[in-house]
C-alpha cells in the first residue's frame, strides 16, 4: 500500500446524513451509514422527530433531531406552520453543523432533509443528495441546483433540470442484505403442472385495491390453474376476513397477513409478484431478479410510482397495470398470458436481475467518501503549504 493511500485511510472523514420521515428515506441512509462506519468514517444522522426512533438502527452513528415540517397538503395555515418549523430547523442545523465541521453533508430527500441541507448550503459546506425514485422529489428539486453532487437510483431521473444533469451519478438505491442474498438463488421457472407461487404486496400500509381485485381475478382462472396457485398476500387488517373467504370459495390456498415478516423468503420463492411500485419495492425486485405486475399508487407525489414502474418495464422485468386498468378481468387475462408461457416469466426474471444494483450501498458510500476527500483536498493542500513554509 502506498504512502498516499495510508494517509487517506488515516483521515477519518466526518459525514452528516440528513434523513427522516418514512422508511423509504431512512433505510438507504441506514444502509449507507453502516458502510461508512465500517470504513472508518465518523457518521452523524440529523433527522426529524419521526426519524428519531430509527436512531438505534444507525449503529456507530451520533443522532441529532432538528425541527422540520411538511408543507405539502393542508391549507394556508398548515403551510405557514410547516415553513416556520423548517426555518427553525435550519437555524438549529446551522449551529449543529458549525460544531460538527463535516467533510460532506448528504441528504436523502423528503422535507425532513431540508433543514440540515439548507443549513449546509448556507454555510458553504460540501453537499450531496440521493434520490430514491425515478422522479426527483420536491425537496430534492429545491436542493438540486444548490448541491455539489446528485446521486440517482434509476438510469433516468425525471424532473431533473438539464443544467443539473452533469452532476448526476447513478448509484442505485440500497436494498436489504437479505434481498441481496436472493441473487444467489436461481429463479425456478414454474413447470406445466407444478405450483405457481404468487406474492401480493400492497406497500407499507397495505392496499385495498389488491384485496378487491386479486382474489376476484384469481377466481376467474381455469380450475386447473387455480389448483396450482399458492398465494401469499399482504392485506389491510380490515380486509383479512373477506379476502380469506374469497380465496376459500375459489379453492385457492392462500396465506394472508397485514404485515409479512419474511418478505425476503417469500420473494425468493415467488414466481410472480403483484405489487405497488415504491422505490424500495422496485429496487428489491430488480436486485432479487423477480418478475412483477406493478400497480402504481395513483396519488403518489408527482406520480413517482408510475415512473418507478416504467423503469422496471423498460428493463424488461415487469408489466405495468395502472390502477384504472387494474380490474379482475384484465388481471386474469394477464395472469393467463404469463403462466401459459413460463419462459416469459424466466426472461422477465433474468432481465430484472440484470438491471438490479445489489452494490448500490457500496457505490453510494464510495461516492460519498470520494466527494468528501475531494472537498477536503484544498484545505489539506493549504495546510501542507503552510507547514512547508
Amino acid at each position: 500500500m502506498s504512502g498516499s493511500e495510508n494517509a487517506r485511510q488515516a483521515v477519518r472523514r466526518r459525514i452528516v446524513l440528513a434523513a427522516g420521515g418514512t422508511g423509504g428515506h431512512l433505510f438507504p441512509a441506514q444502509s449507507v451509514a453502516a458502510r461508512l462506519v465500517s470504513r472508518g468514517a465518523s457518521v452523524r444522522l440529523v433527522t426529524d422527530a419521526r426519524g428519531e426512533g430509527w436512531g438505534s438502527r444507525f449503529a456507530g452513528a451520533e443522532v441529532d433531531v432538528v425541527p422540520s415540517g411538511t408543507p405539502a397538503g393542508g391549507g394556508v395555515m398548515h403551510k405557514a406552520k410547516a415553513g416556520l418549523r423548517i426555518a427553525q430547523g435550519v437555524f438549529a442545523a446551522r449551529r449543529l453543523l458549525r460544531a460538527a465541521r463535516p467533510d460532506l453533508v448528504v441528504g436523502f430527500g423528503g422535507y425532513p432533509s431540508l433543514p440540515p441541507m439548507l443549513a449546509a448550503v448556507s454555510l458553504g459546506m460540501p453537499t450531496l443528495i440521493h434520490e430514491q425514485n425515478a422522479v426527483l422529489g420536491r425537496a430534492n428539486r429545491l436542493l438540486a441546483p444548490r448541491v455539489g453532487t446528485i446521486a440517482g437510483s434509476f438510469p433516468v431521473t425525471e424532473r431533473l433540470r438539464p443544467a443539473d444533469a452533469p452532476r448526476l451519478v447513478t448509484t442505485g438505491n440500497p436494498v436489504r442484505e437479505a434481498i441481496i442474498a436472493l441473487r444467489g438463488l436461481p429463479y425456478v421457472t414454474p413447470n406445466g403442472s407444478g405450483p405457481v407461487r404468487l406474492l401480493v404486496l400492497g406497500g407499507s400500509q397495505g392496499a385495498r385495491v389488491m384485496s378487491d381485485v386479486v382474489p376476484a381475478a384469481l377466481a376467474r382462472l381455469t380450475p386447473a390453474l387455480r389448483t396450482r396457485l399458492r398465494v401469499t398476500q399482504q392485506c389491510r387488517q380490515e380486509d383479512l376476513a373477506r379476502v380469506t373467504e374469497a380465496y376459500a370459495q375459489a379453492g385457492i390456498p392462500a396465506e394472508l397477513a397485514a404485515f409479512i415478516e419474511d418478505v425476503p423468503q417469500q420473494l425468493g420463492a415467488a414466481h410472480l409478484v403483484i405489487a405497488r411500485s415504491g422505490a424500495s419495492t422496485v429496487c428489491e425486485l430488480l436486485a432479487a431478479g423477480r418478475p412483477a405486475i406493478l400497480v402504481p399508487y395513483p396519488h403518489a407525489a408527482d406520480d413517482h410510482q408510475a415512473a418507478n414502474a416504467r423503469a422496471m418495464v423498460a428493463a424488461g422485468g415487469a408489466w405495468l397495470m395502472e390502477e384504472g386498468r387494474f380490474s379482475p378481468q384484465n388481471l386474469a387475462e394477464g395472469l393467463c398470458a404469463l403462466t401459459s408461457d413460463p419462459q416469459s416469466l424466466a426472461d422477465m426474471a433474468a432481465a430484472a436481475r440484470d438491471a438490479g444494483r445489489p452494490d448500490a450501498a457500496d457505490l453510494l458510500a464510495d461516492l460519498i467518501l470520494a466527494r468528501a476527500e475531494a472537498a477536503a483536498l484544498p484545505a489539506a493542500s493549504r495546510t501542507m503549504l503552510q507547514v512547508a513554509a
